[in-house]
């Protein structure tokens, strides 16, 4: 891809793509944020089966605006990547801003986490805890906008629901009168855990009460869970996490991961240096459709990744395209 075209990709406002998706009659598709596993191999991947937008694995803002080193192990890219939203914590407007300015050439956009729910971000006020701090997140906004002023990125909050809705009606209103660009609502408290189904008819009064672009998120893993999500929220688009662990081609209709999906992400991997541990991981989770748990055990005996391309190829016959066009 020409640097001009990757350029223009960065100039996409991911709103744009809303229109888009409803022009089309369909859902906008959406990659979640998942810690160690959006990775720039996987987001390139979901984007070939597609996803309209991919989202980075979340990234402290303190960190990221203070050393080089976090910058370079939180965040990459590439210039056949398609649109992007750099998802951050943070608990402070400036230091949110100036990672967004700081990102904001390599990005379409960036997000602020209110839905993690780990102990750790919430003893630190970030995540989940910020559902309580309207006011301050409002304030978060405003500081990223003001920085952004001009550039064509946009600023989305994903948040989980408060157990009373009208609450998260309530913190909506705050950040969308701050400027936020949209929302992501994912359909669980801060104290629910994934095998509780998300709250479909709290994520419809939240959709309801705004009219802000809204993505609705939990337990998307077909197609059809997708399309019956967005008629049953009334939102604009899905995101999916878990879904597209096992299967990055369910929006493309696959009901499980082609084996011509795994050896383009060994290829993505490769190229990318992604450590050993996370491919093994990813490839357990896609593989889960045509190997047995035993078979998929293998490949934690493997230490560097041509053990892993020689076994892909002795038991499963995937070859990886750079390897089978050498």
């Amino acid at each position: 891809m020409a640097i001009e075209e990757a350029h223009a990709i960065r100039r996409i406002n991911p709103l744009s793509l809303f229109d888009v998706a409803n022009s089309e009659k369909r859902p906008l598709y959406v990659a979640a944020p998942m810690v160690r596993y959006s990775k720039l191999p996987f987001r390139l991947l979901v984007r070939d089966y597609g996803v309209d937008i991919t989202y980075t694995p979340m990234i402290l803002a303190h960190e990221f605006i203070r050393h080089p080193v976090a910058r370079a192990s939180d965040f990459s890219t590439s210039p056949s990547e398609g649109v992007v939203i750099a998802q951050f914590a943070s608990n402070d407007p400036t230091e949110f801003g100036r990672a967004a300015e700081m990102i904001s050439p390599w990005v379409n956009g960036v997000d602020l986490n209110c839905g993690c729910p780990q102990s750790w971000a919430s003893k630190e006020g970030l995540g989940c805890s910020l559902m309580a701090s309207r006011e301050k997140v409002a304030a978060m906004v405003k500081e990223a906008k003001r920085r952004l002023s001009g550039t064509g990125k946009t600023v989305s909050v994903k948040i989980r629901v408060h157990k009373d809705v009208e609450e998260t009606k309530r913190f909506v209103a705050c950040v969308e009168e701050a400027g936020v660009d949209f929302i992501t609502v994912h359909g669980r408290t801060r104290n629910q855990r994934s095998s509780t189904p998300p709250d479909y008819d709290a994520i419809k009064v939240v959709r309801d009460s705004t009219k802000l672009p809204m993505l609705a998120n939990g337990d998307v893993y077909s197609l059809a869970d997708a399309h019956e999500i967005t008629r049953r929220t009334g939102a604009d688009g899905v995101m999916a996490a878990r879904g597209l662990l096992v299967n990055p081609t369910l929006f493309a209709g696959h009901e499980r991961t082609p084996r011509e999906a795994v050896a383009t992400f060994m290829d993505y991997a490769s190229a990318s240096g992604l450590r050993i541990e996370l491919v093994i991981h990813h490839l357990s989770e896609m593989m889960a459709g045509f190997s047995t748990r035993k078979e998929r055990m293998k490949l934690t005996q493997c230490n560097d990744m041509v053990d892993l391309t020689d076994l892909l190829e002795d038991h499963w016959q995937i070859v990886p395209i750079a390897a089978a066009s050498a």
